[in-house]
């Protein structure tokens, strides 16, 4: 075998091949991959498909409400002269941050606060709603317009 270039250090044909292939071996790890990267969502959705055709009979209640029911909004208004009204009352600071106190224990952390002010009015009543909802630590109120 002269001439051959084989590369090994000891040349004669009882020599030991030291070196491993594993390109064939990332081959067979890819296709592997693959495989599962295809079927696993397809096993996942039959099982949720099987699992929805469970014959359940539901049981009926007369007086069923939602358990989690969107909290009626809170509509302040807001006069040009800095006057506030609930409800068609009118309400003075105190007066105000009492009702907005009893929204937010009536919903703790749901309570809905719009203010609706006359265009024409001083942002300072706005800004003074505003206040009094975050001392009632009401987080969710919103200035609205008109259409």
């Amino acid at each position: 075998m002269a001439g051959s270039g084989g590369g090994y250090a000891d040349e004669s044909d009882e020599a030991l091949i030291s070196d491993i292939n594993v390109t064939p071996l990332v081959d067979v790890v890819l296709v592997l991959l693959i495989v599962f990267m295809i079927t696993m969502p397809m096993i996942v959705r039959m099982d949720t498909l099987r699992e929805r055709e469970l014959s359940v009979v539901l049981p009926q209640a007369s007086e069923a409400a939602p358990l989690t029911s969107k909290p009626k909004e809170l509509f302040v208004n807001v006069d040009i002269d800095g006057h506030y009204s609930v409800r068609k009352e009118p309400q003075t600071e105190d007066s105000l941050l009492k009702l907005l106190m009893q929204a937010q224990a009536d919903n703790p952390g749901r309570a809905t606060v719009k203010i609706r002010a006359d265009r024409r009015c001083r942002w300072q009543y706005v800004v003074t709603v505003m206040n009094l909802c975050n001392k009632a630590k009401i987080r969710d109120y919103q200035v609205t317009t008109a259409d």
